[in-house]
């Protein structure tokens, strides 16, 4: 726990240029407002409990609520990890938001329907390697995947290779991706069979970065 009187001395108040975030949210934990603190407005908003922010389009120190009436009394205070942002608990009187609305953050976006959210992480990889493997120790005769291991080397280079001139030859977009994404496939069980994980393939890029 950090005293008071040492936290205007522990945040790091350059990294702002002498500014300091602040998220502000209600004893219900919903998130009112986003503002800014000087080291001075943060020095009175500690002494009296009211907050005062520091509003960078007038350059100055104001209350909240000074003209409307709508303050916000502090109750708690905590400092993030990085010691350049401070997430502030307050007793709201009236709405937050100029506009007259609880919280500034009242306007809802849509976001894109699932199917068409792009998944830009590892894991889509790593459960189709995983399965992979799976066909490759514990093989199923029903399976496209354990057929290719059976067949050996052979068989599932000139598939990779086959699939690789597909991409090429493609007629349109949406048939490149199909076959794009069938390549990718083969290529996972070219690097199974030698017994190379996909991690490796990543690890490699990664050093290669200058």
């Amino acid at each position: 726990m950090i005293l008071s009187n040492d936290l205007l001395n522990k945040i790091d108040w350059e990294k702002g240029n002498g500014l300091v975030p602040i998220v502000v949210q209600d004893e219900e934990k919903e998130v009112l407002t986003l503002g800014y603190m000087n080291k001075e407005a943060l020095e009175r908003t500690l002494k009296s409990r009211n907050l005062f922010y520091y509003s960078r389009t007038k350059n100055r120190i104001r209350m909240k609520g000074e003209i409307s009436g709508n303050f916000q009394f502090l109750k708690d205070i905590r400092l993030d990890c990085d010691n350049d942002a401070l997430l502030l608990t307050v007793e709201q009187i009236g709405p937050a938001c100029h506009l007259g609305t609880k919280s500034c953050f009242s306007e809802k976006v849509e976001l894109p329907k699932e199917e068409d959210r792009i998944d830009y992480s590892y894991s889509i990889l790593q459960e189709l390697e995983n399965v992979i493997k799976s066909r490759k120790e514990n093989p199923d005769e029903k399976s496209y995947t354990s057929f290719l291991f059976k067949e050996g080397k052979e068989k599932i280079f000139k598939k990779f290779g086959e699939e690789a001139v597909e991409v090429l030859v493609a007629e349109n977009r949406e048939r490149r991706i199909y076959e794009t994404a069938d390549m990718i496939y083969h290529l996972l069980v070219v690097l199974s069979y030698e017994g190379i994980s996909f991690s490796e393939i990543l690890k490699e890029l990664k050093g290669r970065r200058k």
